[in-house]
């Protein structure tokens, strides 16, 4: 039997998931996908980090800015085209890299998503409506009055809302009944989920390093290429929110200090998030970014233990 694995390199973001999967990449002679949403869209290039060009050149990259801003995505459709492409690499390799921070479109690869209710149109452009009149804390007041227990979403973005709001108002049942419902789908290949992580402190300061690098590079004339376009699905994400009110407030110059530390900080929120998503996951095994021979050599290892044995060829 011909084994096929993918390596998930995961983490909070601005952990150093880009460099490990291209050393592993490199290592195993192989080709990278992505599964963080942010970096679907190609004019989005500073504000979500994307790899640059010389790391795209180095290995072939898929789901990289593929997408335009005024693309309509989620996460099932992202299952059908990642599932789509992972068969066809297939043919070529037998190891395949897969990095990322965003949790439902990991989960959409390895387990395979519920199908989508059927929601009440009228429900959600009456939210988007009182959204649009009284702005996201019509929206976060709604969730607190309805949500269940223990369920984790970003509430200073207005869709993860919305959507939500749309499907409880709808359906009657939390979104979490829907994914409950059923069983992970059954994959022709093995997953092994390598997880990155440091000393908060660390990974804060990483976060905060990386904005002012974005800054530099020039993310605020970026974002503002497209603040007419500001109410789109694919620009409610952080950094752009917060450089999209500060051109909206027609805010002065010292205040935009105060914008980059507002991005910092929700940056810094939004990691901690994943990482509370992430460990509630018994499968990663975790590692410091900087050991990336222990990484290599542990794959080498869960991979030859299934009898696979790509050492000879590969290294």
């Amino acid at each position: 039997m011909s084994y096929k694995f993918i390596i998930f390199i995961l983490g909070p973001t601005g952990i150093g998931k880009t460099s490990i999967s291209l050393f592993l990449a490199e290592k195993f002679k192989t080709e990278i996908l992505s599964c963080d949403s942010r970096q679907f869209y190609k004019e989005l290039r500073i504000g979500t980090a994307m790899p640059t060009m010389e790391e795209l050149n180095r290995i072939p990259h898929h789901f990289i800015g593929h997408l335009s801003i005024n693309h309509t995505y989620n996460a099932k459709y992202f299952e059908t085209d990642s599932l789509e492409r992972i068969s066809k690499l297939f043919n070529k390799y037998s190891i395949l890299i897969m990095v990322g921070g965003s949790s439902l479109y990991e989960k959409s690869v390895t387990e395979g998503l519920s199908e989508i209710p059927k929601i009440d149109f009228n429900i959600r452009n009456n939210l988007i409506f009182s959204f649009k009149k009284k702005g996201i804390s019509f929206l976060q007041k709604e969730f607190m009055k309805i949500k269940k227990q223990g369920e984790l979403i970003d509430i200073h973005n207005p869709r993860r809302l919305i959507r939500y709001l749309e499907i409880v108002k709808s359906t009657g049942y939390h979104p979490s009944f829907f994914f409950q419902k059923k069983k992970p789908y059954k994959r022709n290949f093995i997953v092994l989920k390598i997880g990155l992580i440091m000393p908060k402190d660390k990974i804060y300061s990483r976060i905060n390093n990386r904005v002012e690098n974005m800054m530099e590079k020039g993310f605020l004339d970026e974002a503002k290429l497209y603040y007419d376009q500001r109410n789109l699905n694919s620009l409610q994400t952080i950094g752009y929110k917060e450089i999209f009110e500060f051109i909206s407030n027609k805010c002065k110059k010292n205040y935009f200090n105060e914008t980059v530390e507002k991005i910092k900080k929700n940056t810094r929120k939004y990691a901690k998030r994943q990482l509370t998503w992430y460990k509630k996951d018994p499968y990663i095994t975790w590692f410091n970014p900087k050991e990336k021979e222990k990484i290599l050599n542990f794959i080498l290892k869960k991979m030859g233990n299934t009898g696979f044995e790509p050492v000879t060829s590969c290294l």
